[in-house]
């Protein structure tokens, strides 16, 4: 049976990621052994916090450079929230905050005078069509708890748009990497689907 391996940096929300796949009937195990990452056919990257503790977890633990390997592998991956935002060059969160530079791009704090964090059900604009969103209604709503959202460069990568105060990128594409800006594991029924999907249609599909 394929194994995701939920990576352990430090951030919360790990447990009920992992809780979510395995509800699905899918192995889920919470690592921060570079060498799990080295070996996975899959890795989901969730996380709550700050962007520079973030960081400096991933830096503590010595996963950095497993994390931009295996991406760059094609290992199936999976970012959620701060997991989206950590794959940008930099995030003004806290100053200027280098993060993985995976995707040129940069995270920026959402427009003042709205209410921070974003917090709750929002809608998500499909751009295009990706199998992790297979059997998911256009315009379906799912949870958002953040603050700041990613602005990557290459516009042709996102997948998905949000509206509030701006229009974010919420959901991105790009090869074997899908990221998202809500929470999945609390999107109820059509979050699940996502993760499954990841599974059924990207993990599977690519060790098949």
């Amino acid at each position: 049976m394929t194994e995701i391996i939920i990576i352990d940096y430090g951030a919360g929300n790990l447990r009920s990621v992992q809780k979510a796949f395995e509800h699905l009937g899918h192995q889920a195990r919470i690592t921060s052994d570079p060498a799990d990452l080295a070996a996975a056919h899959a890795l989901v990257m969730p996380g709550v916090g700050a962007s520079g503790a973030a960081m400096e977890g991933l830096r503590r633990h010595g996963l950095v450079g497993p994390v931009r390997e295996a991406i760059a592998r094609g290992v199936p991956f999976f970012g959620v929230c701060l997991g989206l935002q950590l794959l940008m060059d930099v995030s003004e969160e806290g100053g200027e905050t280098p993060c993985l530079g995976v995707v040129p791009g940069r995270v920026r704090r959402l427009p003042s005078g709205l209410k921070v964090p974003h917090m709750g059900w929002n809608r998500v604009a499909l751009r295009e069509e990706h199998p992790v969103f297979r059997d998911v209604p256009p315009g379906s709503y799912f949870y958002f708890v953040h603050s700041y959202y990613a602005d990557p460069e290459d516009k042709a990568l996102v997948m998905g748009t949000t509206e509030y105060g701006v229009s974010f990128c919420s959901a991105l594409a790009q090869g074997s990497l899908i990221a998202t800006q809500f929470h999945p594991e609390k999107s109820g029924a059509l979050g699940l689907r996502l993760y499954d999907n990841f599974v059924r249609h990207m993990v599977m599909a690519g060790a098949a």
